[in-house]
């Protein structure tokens, strides 16, 4: 058997790991899913000793899979839910409670406290380049160090570790020797500060955390410890961490200033590559850390979604309409091009570009002869319509974007995948390989061991599997119904004056058509 590389890619509704050659062929695969707990409203936690259960677990399944031994893994590469927040007892390696993962809203008051500040709000995002919502990490933390008796005490006595759940895994894979983080995780914390790529005290301050708590902060490419012979049977270098969606845009190979992925999974992330500049979002976007390499930080702009496969989740668990996320397909087919059912998946708030943690879902425009497959696709399509907000938002940032190059669960769906380049008006790439999450993770730990000698090398395994091109302007009317249903104009010159500038000429008819309606009382 020739070498091969273990990526351990823990997600929000399984976790799951993949072995990979060193061409980045998968040659076995292991998943688990992951029990969702929802104690209150918005609330959403998970168990995270089960993370670490399921995630060893998928690690031992995906080298059955791939018929490797020990011996075969050169290296680990590990890529996780991001802002997701566990605190444990440095001595005993057990959680104080239980994980707060990153779509969760118990924070709402307080961060909406926060608000009222306004030069702490444009602090926060000048350091960090994150907007103050729940999202985020640093008021999580804050929360279990309040809530949880004798908490606040142990953790300034030094006796709590705080981590994503990257760091989680670290510290169980290595037996409790290693509390790292690297620099896309830390940047999803609210603490870290990405222009001197160092944990920010006024922020740590601000949110009452102690520095005691927190990870090193290394490379995403790094030596970060060795597992446990005990799992699996030798120690395996662990040389590779990267968040989630910073991953699948390094496993897209975006390492071009301009290149952009979008991730359809639970949620979804689109993010653009700004070269070694933090673009200062005037349009509610977020900058993070894309990667970085040899002490050097990548920026990107990022746009978060936070229901895109979870919408279609709701749809087969929560109403019952369909048995599996692939009859979507076939059903929204079978809908007419003019629907006029949309659907606001604000299930858990609204994310970027809006930031409404209590915004709620809505269904609209139903009639008498609305059906399942109407309902379906509504739910597909809102997916299109949320991403055109932030293609909208990065246009308005002055960062076109002409191709996107798209992974995730979701992008199996060629209807949807058709859909989103016409509402986006701009061609949509899948490539060969889907998986680039755990592959971005892979080729990360690679890089540190030598397997791969540049991003130029990486960049050249990624292989085109299907390019959908724009092919209707009934998408164009469609948006501008949408644009016209959410906004008050007084006149159809104001709703025009509205639009970006580089959608006024394509969406000049479609909103006139729209208006018309609107007035007519059709669209209401």
């Amino acid at each position: 058997m020739g070498k091969a590389i273990l990526a351990i890619d823990q997600g929000t509704t399984s976790s799951r790991a993949l072995v990979f050659d060193i061409d980045g062929n998968q040659l076995g695969l292991g998943q688990h899913e992951l029990t969702q707990h929802f104690p209150n409203n918005g609330w959403v936690e998970h168990d995270a000793d089960e993370i670490w259960s399921t995630t060893l677990a998928s690690c031992q399944a995906a080298m059955i899979a791939a018929n490797v031994q020990t011996a075969d893994i050169l290296c680990i590469g590990i890529t996780n839910q991001r802002e997701t927040t566990v605190i444990w007892d440095r001595s005993t390696g057990k959680p104080i409670h239980m994980a707060i993962v990153w779509q969760d809203r118990r924070t709402s008051d307080y961060c909406a406290e926060l608000k009222r500040q306004q030069d702490t709000i444009s602090d926060i995002q000048d350091k960090t380049g994150l907007l103050l919502d729940p999202y985020f990490s640093a008021t999580k933390i804050r929360w279990i160090l309040d809530n949880v008796p004798d908490a606040r005490a142990r953790a300034n006595r030094g006796e709590l570790a705080f981590g994503t759940i990257d760091s989680w895994l670290l510290w169980k894979l290595t037996g409790g020797k290693s509390h790292f983080t690297d620099a896309t995780n830390a940047s999803r914390t609210m603490l870290f500060n990405i222009r001197s790529q160092c944990w920010d005290e006024d922020l740590l301050t601000l949110f009452e955390v102690p520095a005691s708590v927190l990870p090193e902060v290394k490379d995403c490419s790094a030596a970060f410890g060795t597992t446990e012979s005990s799992h699996f049977g030798a120690p395996i270098p662990i040389t590779g961490m990267i968040g989630d969606q910073q991953s699948a845009a390094f496993g897209q190979g975006c390492f071009q200033q301009g290149m952009a992925k979008s991730t359809y999974g639970t949620g979804s992330f689109l993010l653009l590559n700004t070269g070694t500049d933090v673009l200062n979002s005037q349009n509610q976007l977020l900058s993070t850390v894309a990667y970085r390499l040899n002490g050097e930080p990548t920026y990107a702009i990022e746009g978060s979604i936070f229901m895109a496969g979870a919408t279609m989740q709701w749809i087969r668990d929560g109403l019952k309409l369909i048995e599996d996320a692939a009859d979507s397909e076939a059903l929204a087919e079978q809908s007419r091009n003019d629907l006029s059912v949309y659907l606001i998946p604000a299930f858990t708030g609204l994310g970027a570009p809006y930031w409404d943690p209590d915004a709620r879902g809505a269904l609209l425009g139903m009639t008498r002869d609305t059906g399942i497959k109407e309902v379906v696709t509504a739910g597909l399509m809102s997916v299109c319509y949320q991403t055109k907000d932030l293609v909208e938002a990065i246009a308005a940032d002055g960062a076109q974007l002409s191709t996107l190059r798209v992974d995730g669960g979701m992008v199996k769906n060629n209807y949807l995948l058709q859909k989103l380049a016409d509402v986006l008006d701009a061609e949509v790439h899948r490539p060969a390989i889907t998986e680039t999450t755990a592959l971005g993770a892979a080729y990360m730990a690679g890089l540190h061991q030598g397997v791969f000698d540049s991003l130029d090398a990486i960049a050249a395994k990624w292989r085109l599997e299907r390019a959908f091109t724009p092919q209707s302007d009934e998408e164009a009317c469609a948006w501008a119904y949408c644009w016209l249903r959410n906004r008050s104009f007084d006149s159809l010159d104001a709703a025009r004056a509205a639009l970006p500038a580089h959608l006024a000429e394509p969406l000049d008819e479609a909103l006139a058509a729209a208006w018309s309606d609107q007035q007519g009382l059709r669209l209401v």
